[in-house]
């Protein structure tokens, strides 16, 4: 049943705790204000639907998810998939609306139908290759703000002309590279510095981000520096040469309904299934660790639901996809909030931040955002975690590496699709190469029991034990083959011992019914011991019990030497 955690924390909820959960709403609220921005920027879009979607989104993820102390808005790992949907001429934003209310339908039939335990089974090493990519992307695009670059299109790239800045990774190397001419050396000098006291602010305090103390000092300095000696960079507002960047409105738009003929939902499908497997993953990976920080257990489904529907509303109020953002939730948490409260009071002060003080956020340098965005891929990419990937297994290493070159060079449309063909290949690989199917022909067999007891068995004259070791699917049908063809007609019984075999599908049943032919032929009868859960109920729905006889399948070995025997002695 569906139950936000916001009801959940209302229970004795007090003035202390809304005190504490005020305090940490405000300062999440101003720091989310930059971010906000600098994601809508850096996709393709205006800085407005940021503050959009960190409001709409914000508070209905905190108002309406299983986390206690999730922060919800806009990230960087959307900014791909945005990018290349508002510069398609087809779409634009209008279908980049289509495709976020399909993703947040999505998710919330993903909650309904309690499906959320199945983003845990997306194996790391795609997430880590696919966030690396990710993070690759973001930087790229931030080249040319971070140094003050002024491409001029239309340009031609590699045989290709571009009216605008391409998608593409290439595509945005060669316009830089075509550009350097460009570079502004007061727009780089800012873009330094701002980097290096985010990096080094951490040792001065972790409450506040160094993200909103660049923010703040790179916009006095700008306009200090403007005044007294000249030196301009582009801003939120304006480009340096004098002209329009952007401005912000000081209301919430009026809502719309996005265009949902059929043919523009067919052509978005693809890309709301991106959008919402990237915000099932994000959210439910942020609500982890906000777990860990606080003690607490989310509620996953009703955690996709809350995202759902703040997907569904967001870009009906012109705001872009959302989902819940890890470094403004651990925000959150590090300043005291513990409940959805907080992060309904984030949503709220963002709200009036942009009714009261819209008009500087335009004064905001260009190259300090860009500054903060390149902090932002350095922490997303994960050199930790992919410098431990490296020094394991090669299969491993494979599937990082594939998923993140298909998201930098190609897309992250596909990145997850293909990383995850290459995982379940080098998985099958695997059980194929742990499974065995051994023979002991000898009178007396020795092993080891599951109790750790050394067993004794005596094989009479006409019987044959093969042990299948791992699971019987697939992939490892041809060694079982290969193993019973070679039980020859000197023996009367053929004992399966299946102890090991955790794992049986259609392919094992199938190979099962082969060896039963080829033993029918013989004149070799077969007896199944040990059978596991698994496969005992697939043999039962199957009639494969039936087949080989219900008075030929036994626990434990020994009961199965004993019908052994009988047959032999017969």
């Amino acid at each position: 049943m569906y139950k936000p955690e916001l009801i959940n924390a209302l229970k004795g909820y007090n003035g202390k705790q809304f005190a504490t959960d005020l305090i940490a709403g405000i300062i999440v609220g101003i720091v989310a204000l930059p971010l906000s921005i600098a994601f809508a920027i850096a996709s393709g879009c205006s800085p407005e639907t940021g503050l959009y979607t960190a409001i709409v989104a914000g508070f209905c993820i905190a108002a309406l998810g299983g986390t206690r102390c999730q922060i919800g808005g806009p990230t960087g790992a959307f900014t791909v998939i945005i990018y290349a949907i508002v510069n398609n001429p087809e779409l634009g934003i209008g279908g980049l609306a289509t495709a976020t209310v399909l993703a947040g339908i999505m998710l919330i039939l993903l909650g309904v139908f309690k499906l959320g335990g199945l983003v845990k089974f997306i194996p790391y090493t795609i997430v880590v290759g696919f966030t690396a990519g990710i993070a690759v992307t973001i930087a790229t695009g931030q080249i040319g703000d971070f140094f003050g670059m002024h491409p001029q299109f239309p340009m031609t790239v590699f045989g290709t002309e571009y009216a605008k800045m391409p998608g593409t990774f290439i595509g945005k190397i060669g316009v830089y590279a075509q550009s350097l001419k460009t570079i502004d050396l007061y727009s780089s000098l800012m873009s330094i510095i701002c980097l290096v006291i985010i990096f080094m602010w951490p040792k001065v305090t972790k409450k506040i981000p160094g993200s909103l103390i660049v923010i703040i000092l790179a916009t006095i300095v700008s306009i200090i520096l403007d005044k007294a000696a000249g030196l301009k960079v582009d801003t939120i507002g304006k480009f340096t040469d004098g002209s329009a960047h952007y401005s912000i409105p000081k209301t919430l738009p009026a809502p719309h309904l996005p265009d949902l003929r059929f043919s523009t939902i067919t052509t978005v499908f693809p890309t709301a299934v991106s959008i919402a497997v990237l915000a099932a993953i994000e959210s439910l990976l942020s609500a982890v660790v906000a777990d860990g920080m606080i003690g607490a257990k989310h509620d996953s489904n009703n955690e996709l639901i809350g995202q759902g529907v703040a997907n569904i509303l967001s870009p009906l109020f012109g705001g872009l996809p959302a989902t819940g953002a890890i470094a403004r939730t651990a925000t959150n948490i590090n300043n005291g909030g513990r409940t959805p409260v907080a992060g309904m009071i984030h949503a709220v002060v963002l709200l009036l931040i942009m009714i009261f003080f819209g008009k500087y956020v335009e004064y905001v340098p260009m190259p300090a955002l860009a500054a903060v965005l390149m902090s932002v891929s350095w922490n997303m990419a994960g050199i930790p975690a992919i410098r431990k990937l490296l020094k394991g297994q090669k299969s491993d290493i494979t599937v990082l590496t594939v998923t993140f070159l298909v998201t930098v060079f190609v897309d992250l449309t596909y990145a997850i699709g293909i990383g995850l063909m290459f995982a379940a290949f080098f998985f099958i690989k695997k059980m194929i190469d742990v499974s065995q199917v051994e023979t002991n022909e000898k009178s007396i067999v020795t092993g080891i029991t599951g109790d750790g007891h050394e067993e004794m068995l005596d094989l009479p004259q006409g019987v044959v034990v093969y042990e299948i070791d791992g699971p019987l699917f697939f992939g490892t049908v041809r060694k079982f083959e290969l193993a019973t063809e070679r039980a020859g007609a000197s023996y009367k019984v053929l004992i399966l011992r299946m102890r090991n075999t955790t794992y049986l599908d259609a392919g094992g049943i199938n190979a099962l019914g082969q060896c039963k032919a080829a033993c029918d032929r013989k004149g070799v009868q077969i007896v199944l011991s040990g059978v596991q859960p698994q496969p005992m109920k697939l043999l039962t729905k199957s009639g494969m019990l039936d087949t080989l006889g219900k008075e030929n399948v036994y626990d434990n070995i020994n009961d199965a030497m004993n019908r052994a025997k009988e047959i032999v002695s017969k």
